[in-house]
Protein backbone atom coordinates (compact mmCIF):
# COMPACT_ATOMS: atom_id res chain seq x y z
CA UNK A 1 0.00 0.00 0.00
CA UNK A 2 1.30 3.45 -0.91
CA UNK A 3 1.69 6.22 1.66
CA UNK A 4 -0.98 8.49 0.18
CA UNK A 5 -3.48 5.61 0.06
CA UNK A 6 -2.79 4.79 3.70
CA UNK A 7 -3.18 8.44 4.73
CA UNK A 8 -6.47 8.66 2.83
CA UNK A 9 -7.92 5.60 4.57
CA UNK A 10 -6.86 6.87 7.99
CA UNK A 11 -8.41 10.25 7.21
CA UNK A 12 -11.83 8.59 6.94
CA UNK A 13 -11.79 7.25 10.51
CA UNK A 14 -14.17 8.49 13.17
CA UNK A 15 -12.46 10.30 16.04
CA UNK A 16 -13.39 11.31 19.60
CA UNK A 17 -16.84 12.88 19.85
CA UNK A 18 -16.43 13.79 23.54
CA UNK A 19 -12.70 13.61 24.36
CA UNK A 20 -11.70 13.30 28.02
CA UNK A 21 -9.13 15.85 29.14
CA UNK A 22 -8.09 13.77 32.17
CA UNK A 23 -6.85 11.12 29.69
CA UNK A 24 -5.29 13.78 27.42
CA UNK A 25 -7.30 12.43 24.49
CA UNK A 26 -6.25 13.97 21.19
CA UNK A 27 -6.70 12.37 17.77
CA UNK A 28 -3.59 11.12 16.00
CA UNK A 29 -3.91 12.81 12.62
CA UNK A 30 -3.70 10.74 9.41
CA UNK A 31 -0.58 12.62 8.23
CA UNK A 32 1.49 11.69 11.29
CA UNK A 33 -0.04 8.23 11.75
CA UNK A 34 0.56 7.16 8.15
CA UNK A 35 4.18 8.33 8.15
CA UNK A 36 4.87 6.75 11.51
CA UNK A 37 3.72 3.28 10.45
CA UNK A 38 5.00 3.58 6.88
CA UNK A 39 8.47 4.43 8.20
CA UNK A 40 8.33 1.54 10.68
CA UNK A 41 7.62 -0.84 7.81
CA UNK A 42 9.60 0.49 4.85
CA UNK A 43 12.74 1.43 6.80
CA UNK A 44 12.82 -1.32 9.44
CA UNK A 45 10.34 -4.08 8.50
CA UNK A 46 8.61 -3.79 11.86
CA UNK A 47 4.97 -4.08 10.72
CA UNK A 48 4.20 -6.57 7.94
CA UNK A 49 3.76 -10.11 9.30
CA UNK A 50 4.47 -8.85 12.84
CA UNK A 51 2.36 -8.83 16.01
CA UNK A 52 1.77 -5.15 16.75
CA UNK A 53 0.30 -3.58 19.89
CA UNK A 54 -1.14 -0.05 19.95
CA UNK A 55 -0.88 1.29 23.52
CA UNK A 56 -3.45 3.92 24.43
CA UNK A 57 -5.03 3.17 21.08
CA UNK A 58 -7.89 5.68 21.42
CA UNK A 59 -9.94 5.45 18.24
CA UNK A 60 -7.49 2.93 16.79
CA UNK A 61 -5.65 5.00 14.18
CA UNK A 62 -2.12 3.63 14.67
CA UNK A 63 -3.21 0.02 15.14
CA UNK A 64 -5.46 0.15 12.09
CA UNK A 65 -2.58 1.60 10.07
CA UNK A 66 -0.51 -1.42 11.11
CA UNK A 67 -3.33 -3.76 10.06
CA UNK A 68 -3.61 -2.06 6.68
CA UNK A 69 0.13 -2.52 6.18
CA UNK A 70 -0.15 -6.27 6.67
CA UNK A 71 0.53 -6.88 10.36
CA UNK A 72 -0.10 -10.50 11.34
CA UNK A 73 -2.14 -9.47 14.39
CA UNK A 74 -2.89 -6.11 16.02
CA UNK A 75 -3.93 -5.52 19.63
CA UNK A 76 -5.28 -2.14 20.72
CA UNK A 77 -5.14 -1.38 24.44
CA UNK A 78 -6.97 1.53 26.07
CA UNK A 79 -8.53 2.27 29.45
CA UNK A 80 -11.49 4.12 27.92
CA UNK A 81 -14.50 2.05 26.84
CA UNK A 82 -15.94 4.87 24.71
CA UNK A 83 -12.77 5.13 22.65
CA UNK A 84 -12.62 1.37 22.15
CA UNK A 85 -16.17 1.39 20.85
CA UNK A 86 -15.20 3.95 18.19
CA UNK A 87 -12.05 1.97 17.38
CA UNK A 88 -14.09 -1.20 16.93
CA UNK A 89 -16.43 0.59 14.52
CA UNK A 90 -13.45 1.99 12.60
CA UNK A 91 -12.00 -1.50 12.24
CA UNK A 92 -15.37 -2.75 11.04
CA UNK A 93 -15.62 0.05 8.47
CA UNK A 94 -12.15 -0.74 7.12
CA UNK A 95 -12.92 -4.47 7.18
CA UNK A 96 -9.73 -5.31 9.06
CA UNK A 97 -9.24 -7.51 12.12
CA UNK A 98 -8.00 -5.90 15.31
CA UNK A 99 -8.22 -7.17 18.88
CA UNK A 100 -9.17 -4.70 21.60
CA UNK A 101 -8.36 -4.87 25.31
CA UNK A 102 -9.74 -2.47 27.91
CA UNK A 103 -7.09 -2.00 30.57
CA UNK A 104 -4.84 0.46 32.34
CA UNK A 105 -1.31 -0.24 31.13
CA UNK A 106 -0.04 -0.48 34.70
CA UNK A 107 -2.40 -3.36 35.50
CA UNK A 108 -2.20 -5.06 32.10
CA UNK A 109 -1.32 -8.75 32.41
CA UNK A 110 0.40 -9.76 29.18
CA UNK A 111 1.36 -13.32 30.09
CA UNK A 112 3.34 -15.25 27.49
CA UNK A 113 1.94 -13.33 24.53
CA UNK A 114 4.65 -12.30 22.07
CA UNK A 115 4.55 -8.76 20.70
CA UNK A 116 7.08 -7.71 18.08
CA UNK A 117 6.32 -4.01 17.83
CA UNK A 118 4.55 -1.45 20.01
CA UNK A 119 3.25 1.77 18.45
CA UNK A 120 1.77 4.60 20.48
CA UNK A 121 0.93 8.25 20.81
CA UNK A 122 1.06 8.53 24.60
CA UNK A 123 -0.25 11.41 26.71
CA UNK A 124 2.31 14.22 26.77
CA UNK A 125 2.15 14.28 30.57
CA UNK A 126 0.74 17.79 30.85
CA UNK A 127 -2.23 16.66 32.97
CA UNK A 128 -0.64 13.69 34.73
CA UNK A 129 3.07 14.28 35.18
CA UNK A 130 5.13 11.39 33.89
CA UNK A 131 2.29 9.72 31.97
CA UNK A 132 4.38 9.74 28.77
CA UNK A 133 7.19 7.85 30.46
CA UNK A 134 4.80 5.41 32.15
CA UNK A 135 3.61 4.44 28.66
CA UNK A 136 7.18 4.04 27.42
CA UNK A 137 8.14 1.93 30.43
CA UNK A 138 5.19 -0.42 29.79
CA UNK A 139 5.95 -0.64 26.07
CA UNK A 140 9.61 -1.49 26.62
CA UNK A 141 8.60 -4.42 28.83
CA UNK A 142 6.31 -5.87 26.16
CA UNK A 143 8.00 -5.27 22.79
CA UNK A 144 10.53 -7.84 21.61
CA UNK A 145 11.55 -5.87 18.51
CA UNK A 146 10.89 -2.12 18.64
CA UNK A 147 8.77 0.65 20.13
CA UNK A 148 7.62 3.62 18.05
CA UNK A 149 6.38 6.57 20.05
CA UNK A 150 5.68 10.30 19.81
CA UNK A 151 7.05 12.67 22.46
CA UNK A 152 7.30 16.45 22.68
CA UNK A 153 10.56 17.67 21.18
CA UNK A 154 11.20 19.73 24.30
CA UNK A 155 11.56 16.48 26.28
CA UNK A 156 14.09 14.89 23.89
CA UNK A 157 17.10 14.70 26.21
CA UNK A 158 15.00 13.50 29.15
CA UNK A 159 13.32 10.77 27.11
CA UNK A 160 16.62 9.49 25.75
CA UNK A 161 18.32 9.48 29.14
CA UNK A 162 15.51 7.61 30.90
CA UNK A 163 15.05 5.08 28.08
CA UNK A 164 18.73 4.12 28.02
CA UNK A 165 19.36 4.31 31.76
CA UNK A 166 16.15 3.00 33.31
CA UNK A 167 14.15 1.13 30.64
CA UNK A 168 16.89 -1.14 29.30
CA UNK A 169 16.81 0.29 25.76
CA UNK A 170 19.75 -0.78 23.63
CA UNK A 171 19.08 2.20 21.35
CA UNK A 172 16.86 5.28 21.37
CA UNK A 173 16.75 7.21 18.11
CA UNK A 174 14.74 10.20 16.93
CA UNK A 175 13.74 9.33 13.37
CA UNK A 176 12.29 12.74 12.56
CA UNK A 177 10.66 15.84 14.03
CA UNK A 178 7.01 16.34 13.12
CA UNK A 179 4.37 19.03 13.62
CA UNK A 180 1.47 17.71 15.69
CA UNK A 181 -1.73 19.66 15.02
CA UNK A 182 -3.73 19.90 18.24
CA UNK A 183 -7.31 20.94 17.39
CA UNK A 184 -9.51 23.11 19.61
CA UNK A 185 -11.15 20.29 21.59
CA UNK A 186 -11.38 21.65 25.12
CA UNK A 187 -12.74 24.83 26.70
CA UNK A 188 -9.32 26.07 27.78
CA UNK A 189 -8.07 26.01 24.16
CA UNK A 190 -7.93 29.58 22.86
CA UNK A 191 -6.82 28.81 19.30
CA UNK A 192 -8.50 26.66 16.66
CA UNK A 193 -5.29 24.72 16.00
CA UNK A 194 -1.93 24.66 17.77
CA UNK A 195 1.19 23.15 16.24
CA UNK A 196 3.38 21.24 18.68
CA UNK A 197 6.83 19.96 17.73
CA UNK A 198 7.03 16.22 18.40
CA UNK A 199 9.73 13.62 17.88
CA UNK A 200 9.08 10.25 16.29
CA UNK A 201 11.20 7.83 18.31
CA UNK A 202 12.31 4.27 17.66
CA UNK A 203 13.41 2.39 20.77
CA UNK A 204 14.98 -1.06 20.67
CA UNK A 205 14.69 -3.10 23.87
CA UNK A 206 17.91 -4.56 25.20
CA UNK A 207 18.44 -8.18 26.11
CA UNK A 208 17.21 -9.28 29.54
CA UNK A 209 19.64 -8.47 32.28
Amino acid sequence: MKLKQLEGLLGSLEQFSSPKIELEQYPTGPHIASRMLYTAETSYGDVTSKVVADFGCGCGTLGLAAALLGAEHVIGVDIDADSLEIAYENADDLEVDMEFVQSDLKSLRWGDRIVDTVVMNPPFGTRTKGADMDFLCAAMKVASGAVYSLHKTTTREHVKRIALRDYNASSAEVLCELRYDVPQLYKFHKKKVVDIAVDLWRFVPGKER
